[in-house]
């Protein structure tokens, strides 16, 4: 176990030492990275200098959400950025030389292929969170501030399952599964109000359906004490769950797999 560990770990220092080859170059892709996500804060801060509430939720409260969505998108790609040339590897014919090898095919696919550069993203969500945080509004206790850490590494793996379930019809559709990116990216754009701004129906499917909102929009009110249930303290845990059909659409395709030959 720990020799396997140790390899997953030289894996990921030798993409970071890649990545650092051209420093300027990943300097440059960070910074870009932070100013385009700044972009659409200033876009929120341009509305509410305009509008004093969206759907009952003030300025704070919206930034606040928009940084946890924020934070959560930028670690679950980073790590799950493998996923995103999954269809890259099996044109290549890399993904077989990863299926002959005795260890585990998913770590083999994203320990060479994390992105560091999206740590511009999550200095720029850790920023605005620093800034929501003293206009929320909220009254801080221990039991809001684990909700904050659960809705923020709940929402990192729920990411993270979502890039794997893409990667999973990469098996079944050949090239990349462009229209799963509007679970991806563009949660990461809608992502950024209440989800209750969107209307009960889409309320209703980011909650049984891809339960986005039990990491963004019920854990959101009990920290400004619009709920006060404790078992809402522990739905972004139970969005988890989501993770295990993910990872069987995964296997299932990868036991159905041929190889292009390459």
């Amino acid at each position: 176990m720990v020799v396997n560990m140790k390899l997953y770990w030289d894996f990921i220092a030798m993409n970071l030492k890649s990545q650092m080859q051209y420093k300027l170059s990943f300097f440059l892709t960070t910074v870009g990275q932070f100013i385009t996500a700044f972009t659409s804060f200033f876009g929120l801060y341009f509305i509410f200098s305009k509008v004093n509430a969206i759907d009952d939720f003030t300025n704070g409260q919206v930034f606040m959400c928009f940084a946890v969505v924020m934070m959560a998108f930028s670690i679950g790609e980073m790590i799950g950025g493998g996923f995103t040339v999954f269809t890259m590897m099996m044109g290549n014919g890399e993904f077989d030389r990863i299926l002959v090898r005795p260890r585990n095919t998913i770590l083999q696919i994203l320990m060479p292929h994390m992105d560091f550069s999206r740590l511009g993203l999550l200095v720029q969500a850790i920023i605005v969170l620093c800034y929501a945080i003293p206009i929320s509004g909220i009254t801080w206790t221990w039991q809001k501030a684990l909700t904050l850490c659960l809705m923020i590494l709940c929402g990192s793996a729920l990411f993270f399952g979502l890039f794997l379930l893409k990667a999973a019809c990469s098996f079944f559709t050949v090239e990349s599964p462009e229209f799963m990116n509007i679970l991806t990216y563009g949660a990461r754009q809608f992502g950024r109000y209440p989800f209750s701004v969107y209307g009960d129906g889409v309320l209703k499917f980011l909650t049984y359906v891809i339960p986005l909102a039990l990491f963004q929009y019920y854990p959101l009110l009990y920290l400004l004490d619009r709920k006060q249930n404790p078992i809402i303290i522990i739905l972004p845990v139970i969005s988890l769950l989501f993770l295990i059909p993910c990872y069987a659409v995964f296997r299932f395709g990868m036991s159905r797999y041929k190889s292009t030959g390459s």
